[in-house]
């Protein structure tokens, strides 16, 4: 991995089982992450992490991938933590395999929904492109989850072309989001404050 992993952070104005229901259950996450198309559950491992298939659909290519991930519900300071790995045998794929985690941290007004991740290229060179477009992906995604679950739209509402809606003020926009901790550059590793659960997780990869 990388020194470059990618870090969102944003403050959504609800409450933390809202939060946790639409991040974790498969069917409401697609709904809002503009990264995946269908997530499907895949059983659980031996040491109780949820199994899931992913699939994200282009208009030239479908790509499928495996993944693992394991939820901290109940910790001393009242957060909550998912920690995850995944990868996809496609070689057309911009990512081959990778790991990172959220975390769910109650403040004043609501919650601060943070991920931090890191993956292996599938495009080699061309990643220099690719990683800023995965950054903003997922920043634009948390921007659009918060609208909705601070009383605005349902997420289909916003569809990725509404970024175009350049009228609309009230339209998700990747740069309300925070993509570094406070006091910390952008490139750095975002992994070092990493959840112990994402060492525990199996390699995805092993597990077919």
């Amino acid at each position: 991995m990388s020194s470059r992993s990618i870090y969102v952070e944003a403050t959504i104005g609800a409450d933390l089982d809202s939060i946790w229901a639409v991040t974790q259950d498969p069917v409401q996450h697609v709904r809002w992450d503009v990264r995946f198309s269908e997530i499907r559950p895949a059983g659980v491992t031996e040491g109780g992490a949820a199994r899931f298939e992913y699939t994200r659909r282009t208009p030239f290519h479908t790509v499928r991938g495996t993944g693992v991930n394991l939820g901290e519900v109940s910790r001393p300071d009242g957060s909550r933590t998912s920690a995850l790995r995944f990868w996809t045998p496609d070689r057309f794929s911009p990512i081959r395999s990778g790991r990172g985690y959220w975390r769910y941290e109650p403040v004043p007004g609501g919650i601060r929904f943070i991920t931090g991740y890191d993956y292996e290229p599938g495009w080699g060179l061309l990643d220099v492109l690719v990683r800023p477009v995965i950054g903003w992906a997922t920043a634009w995604s948390f921007d659009r989850l918060r609208i909705w679950l601070e009383g605005g739209p349902p997420p289909e509402h916003w569809p990725l072309a509404s970024v175009a809606r350049l009228w609309r003020p009230d339209r998700p926009r990747a740069s309300r989001c925070r993509r570094a901790p406070e006091g910390q550059r952008r490139r750095a590793d975002h992994l070092r404050t990493a959840p112990a659960t994402l060492a525990a997780l199996p390699d995805p990869e092993t597990l077919r």
